[in-house]
């Protein structure tokens, strides 16, 4: 579990980033890299979406804190 939290918290700061990006600059950076509408840009917006999911999930039954030890 501590493993799939850090990945699911990276990929969620990942996808923030991109948000704040594209708040500030106008820039989406994963349509920049991937294209637009392209396969993989819909696969990475669904992972950031089921990474907040995960981590949602993990706070609610971690007693309040996402466990990053065993």
């Amino acid at each position: 579990m501590v493993i799939a939290n850090i990945v699911a918290l990276i990929i969620v700061l990942i996808g923030a980033i991109n948000w704040g990006l594209i708040g500030i600059f106008n820039l989406n950076l994963v349509t920049t890299i991937f294209g637009v509408a392209s396969v993989v840009t819909t696969i990475v917006y669904i992972l950031v979406f089921l990474s907040a999911i995960w981590l949602i999930i993990a706070l609610c039954t971690e007693r309040g804190r996402i466990s990053f030890r065993r």
